[in-house]
């Protein structure tokens, strides 16, 4: 393959594109905040036209939404320590040092005030399914080495983990304690427990 065939290449320079926007977008939220990001300055930084920032998200909120989701997808990776417990603590705990970040805090206040239109709608049911098919390998690795029985919703355990982290970080605005992620794990693992 030439070098002209790599350049032409279906999707690169999309591709190319995005990765700066997104890269721009997540470094503005870091250094100015939600409240002072602005798509002249994402453009500027990712060298393209503010049009087509705007033609490919719509709104200033779609982008950042789309540039937290890519954050959020990196900074939480999934763990496999061979025990249920100790996985949904570290993934808890990572989780809960995110949400309390600058870029993880944003990514939680945008999804919550988010409207419904269909692009924002996609971009959140894309993030949630992805999230929830990479952290569910918890659960769903627990249920092969039997920790779990076999009708448990992988989804459904990741749920009732992180809803409270979520729920305070947006809702009530209480701080996270350190030993937040392991008191709901246990909660959560005595729910599923009597459940079974």
């Amino acid at each position: 393959m030439s070098e002209s065939d790599v350049r032409r290449r279906p999707g690169g320079r999309a591709a190319r594109v995005r990765a700066a926007v997104i890269e721009a977008t997540n470094e503005l939220l870091r250094d100015h905040g939600l409240t002072g990001l602005k798509v002249s300055e994402v453009a500027r930084r990712a060298q393209v036209n503010e049009t087509s920032i705007f033609r490919r998200w719509g709104t200033r909120e779609n982008l950042v939404i789309d540039a937290l989701l890519a954050d959020a997808a990196e900074q939480l990776p999934v763990p496999d320590s061979g025990s249920l417990r100790d996985d949904l603590i570290a993934y808890a705990t990572s989780l809960a040092k995110y949400l309390t970040s600058p870029a993880g805090n944003a990514l939680d206040r945008t999804l919550a005030s988010a409207g419904d239109d269909p692009i924002t709608q996609q971009l959140r049911d894309q993030y949630w399914d992805a999230r929830y098919a990479q952290s569910g390998q918890i659960a769903a690795r627990a249920i092969e080495r039997g920790e779990l029985p076999e009708s448990t919703n992988p989804r459904f355990v990741l749920e009732m983990l992180v809803a409270p982290l979520h729920f305070r970080i947006v809702l009530t605005r209480e701080p996270l304690e350190p030993d937040l992620p392991a008191r709901i794990v246990d909660a959560l693992l005595r729910g599923l427990a009597s459940a079974a």
